[in-house]
């Protein structure tokens, strides 16, 4: 080898030994300094228990970054060390991902055959024994705090026979979510584990709400709720997902609540508060929180929707970012860099040696060799040792790349296509699309209709938002045009039974030939996706519903109104049991389900949804489902869908009528929460007075207030037995509404009435359907949609 050779080869030899050295002391400080350094002050606590307490929460005064990051460390009765944050439990903390582990309370309650209680709390039964509740208040995840249930890895839990759970927040009262529990005769089957809504439940949590409150107890009159032998429990909480597995014993033992005193994990997010990134590099008070010089600053925004940051170390570091020098380089990256400079410098460089390749190339020194490139569109040729252009290959890749983008798109299109059509056809199959068009062809002079997908979409502008006039749990109302100038309201379904798939064709048939002044239309369907959507006739003036306690309270609706819209949707309901062939139940009765059309005349309206009833003695059986504070009792202990399961609702529609409030309220005095509890109550007491409204009480008559209120009472008979047929309430009603006044004088208040309630309508923004979660003016709300094993939703 030459002198210049061996220069080169020295110079290279002692660049190794220094950088081989630079890398050997950083591994060495790698591997003395830990994973996380210690804290601020060498006097704070670092560990409590079996918990390593990580800055920025300490133990201490001046050990943590604020006070809500204080960290409580004391010894239980039995002596073990444990910390607590605000009164929990602290199992874990992450600096990797910004979470904590805490144990929060199980609320829960437990009777045995004679209903003797065991409960968490304070728990109180109505006076007609229909309702058990049990309220327990969480006080981490609230207000100004730093921390919030984890969304997504927390659940909503209930367990137990017949059980609702519900949660909420005190300081956003208009807002709550829950599920429903129930119990068949085979509940010993279920020992996988799985919450599927048979003796457990489970809900996700709802983003951007602070939960503090939960609800528990049981529906229905318990009295005639079935009984098991032995101790029957009920429990909600909640907690970690991943650390729930249901097992059958915790229904009829204390196993579940024994288990860790009574609680349950729980994961929360943390973050530093109120500041993005930039603006809290920018604070001169110091309050950066990012304290390592090899940290980065990570924008969040937190689940109340305010700017919040969090700390994580950069990468190929780790420790915690929270503290100066607190990021160190890992072992796995050092020895990354090693091994990389040991594979650069194990040969010489010719190219720096020699310089070998023309000026305008670029050599690449290989192991014993060295390679020469030219720039893009251009070739090395060792003959000329010089770049010459490559143009075959600049027009070949150039054309080859845009044909391959036309065939792969062109492909990629007609698989689509063929997809989308492919599916549409099975949809339009499965839920009896072919059986729906035999029967219109066989029978002449049906308005029904058939829609296409696009027809639909056209006639919603794409679905905009814009034509968005109702949302609920089940689906989303449009306003669309369709036929040129037919206004109509859209419904896209959520879901649908799936033993009711083969038949739906055929019952929306059935349904469109529904035709009555009271009824709202259905004129039509589309089966060509997932879920079907269907078509009515569009209702502008809003609900009853909205009538009684919607917001704009500048008029009072006259009583007379109320009676007579009342009287419509009794004569609707009844030629659906009556008249339809077959005979329609419809399911969900309420004043949120009777639209107004421009007359304000009633119109029942989401029948679509209901079910037809057997032409037989058997009784229908179905999924559990309706608005809570409208459902039949006798409906949810059994299951069976009857015409008196409308009574009931119809019921209620009466007290709603009568007094003003709604069905159900979930906070304020327990004997008043339920409307129904409380009119049966005032009836047994002979104070009928204490629950009618006060400006009803002024202006109608004894008589007439004491028929409709005898007219309530016998609809909400827990018998169903004992209930009036429809067409018995439509002809009290009518027998009523003539003790108002004559009838030539009723009829011109009735059109004054109309008239002002148009006039009214400019002032007014009405909707066909309640928003998935409802907010009603606090601290009462109702008209939740329910479904075992689901959220609570709008219908």
């Amino acid at each position: 080898m030459n002198s210049g050779v061996y220069f080169c080869s020295q110079k290279v030899f002692m660049e190794v030994v220094l950088r081989l050295g630079f890398c050997v002391l950083v591994l060495v400080a790698a591997r003395c300094a830990p994973a996380t350094t210690a804290l601020p002050s060498s006097e704070c606590q670092s560990q409590c228990g079996d918990v390593q307490i990580s800055y920025p929460f300490g133990i201490g005064p001046n050990c943590s970054l604020a006070a809500e990051f204080d960290v409580t460390c004391e010894q239980d009765q039995d002596g073990i060390t444990r910390p607590s944050i605000g009164g929990r439990e602290l199992l874990n903390i992450s600096l990797t991902d910004s979470t904590i582990r805490m144990l929060n309370n199980i609320t829960y309650y437990c009777y045995n055959e004679t209903w003797h209680m065991n409960s968490s709390e304070a728990v109180t039964q109505n006076s007609n024994g229909t309702q058990l509740t049990t309220v327990e208040t969480y006080n981490i995840s609230i207000g100004n705090s730093p921390f919030r249930l984890s969304v997504a890895r927390n659940n909503f839990t209930v367990i137990g026979c017949n059980t609702l759970g519900l949660f909420g927040s005190s300081s956003e009262p208009d807002i709550e979510s829950g599920c429903f529990s129930s119990c068949g005769q085979n509940l010993s089957v279920q020992t996988d584990g799985s919450c599927s809504g048979i003796g457990c439940c489970q809900t996700a949590i709802p983003k951007g709400v602070d939960l503090d409150a939960l609800f528990l107890g049981i529906l229905g009159n318990i009295s005639q709720t079935p009984k098991r032998s032995g101790l029957q429990c009920s429990y909600a909480m909640l907690m970690e997902a991943e650390a729930f597995s249901f097992s059958p014993t915790y229904i009829n033992t204390t196993r579940f609540v024994d288990m860790d005193a009574g609680r349950a994990p729980a994961v929360l997010d943390w973050y530093i508060r109120n500041q993005t990134c930039e603006v809290a590099k920018r604070n001169l008070t110091g309050a950066y929180a990012c304290h390592s010089s090899n940290s980065v600053c990570v924008d969040s925004t937190s689940s109340i929707g305010t700017p919040v940051y969090v700390c994580n170390c950069s990468e190929g570091y780790g420790g915690n970012p929270y503290l100066p020098d607190g990021c160190t380089v890992t072992i796995s990256s050092v020895f990354i860099e090693l091994t990389a400079l040991v594979l650069l410098h194990v040969d010489v460089d010719e190219c720096i040696q020699r310089q070998p390749c023309p000026s305008d190339g670029v050599c690449h020194n290989t192991n014993g060799g060295y390679r020469c490139s030219c720039g893009a569109g251009r070739k090395y040729s060792p003959t000329d040792n010089a770049c010459i252009a490559n143009i075959q290959l600049i027009i070949g890749v150039t054309v080859g790349f845009f044909l391959l983008m036309i065939l792969c798109f062109g492909w990629y299109m007609i698989v689509q296509k063929r997809k989308q059509n492919k599916a549409k056809q099975e949809y339009f199959h499965q839920y009896g699309g072919m059986i729906l068009l035999e029967t219109m062809k066989s029978e002449k002079g049906l308005s029904f209709t058939v829609f296409s997908e696009a027809e639909l979409r056209d006639a919603t502008n794409n679905y905009d938002k814009s034509r968005i006039i109702g949302k609920g749990g089940h689906g989303t109302v449009y306003k669309g045009v369709v036929k040129g100038s037919m206004p109509v309201a859209i419904k896209r379904c959520t879901l649908i039974d799936e033993r009711q798939k083969k038949e739906f064709g055929q019952e929306m048939l059935i349904l469109s030939q529904v035709n009555h002044k009271n009824i709202v239309k259905l004129v039509g369907c589309c089966l060509e996706v997932e879920v079907p959507m269907l078509v009515y006739e569009f209702v502008p003036n809003g609900t009853m519903y909205q009538l009684i306690h919607g917001r704009d309270r500048s008029f009072t609706v006259s009583f007379s109104t109320l009676l007579r819209i009342a009287h419509e949707a009794a004569e609707g309901l009844n030629f659906l049991h009556s008249f339809a062939s077959p005979p329609i139940l419809h399911g969900d009765v309420k004043t949120a389900n009777i639209l107004l059309d421009e007359n304000y005349m009633a119109k029942v309206s989401d029948f679509g949804a209901s079910i037809l009833a057997p032409s037989d003695t058997e009784q229908f059986v179905t999924m559990v489902q309706g608005t809570v504070g409208y459902l039949d009792p006798e409906y949810m202990q059994t299951s069976q869908l009857t015409e008196k399961s409308d009574v009931y609702s119809f019921g209620v529609i009466l007290l709603e009528v009568l007094t003003g409030e709604v069905p159900l309220k979930l906070y304020g005095p327990e004997a008043k929460r339920s409307l129904t509890s409380n009119f049966l109550s005032a009836m047994k007491a002979n104070n009928l007075g204490a629950v009618v409204a006060s400006h009803i009480k002024e202006q109608e008559s004894t008589e007439l207030i004491g028929g409709i209120a005898e007219l309530a009472k016998n609809c909400l008979d827990m018998c169903g037995s004992n209930r009036p047929s429809m067409k018995e309430i439509a002809d009290e009603l009518s027998r009523l509404r003539k003790l108002t006044l004559h009838p030539w004088v009723q009829l011109n208040m009735e059109e004054k009435e109309a008239q002002r309630l148009l006039c009214a309508q400019a002032n007014t923004s009405f909707e066909t359907e309640t928003s998935t979660i409802i907010e009603y003016p606090a601290p009462e709300r109702a008209n939740q949609s329910m479904i075992p094993s689901s959220s609570y939703y709008a219908r």
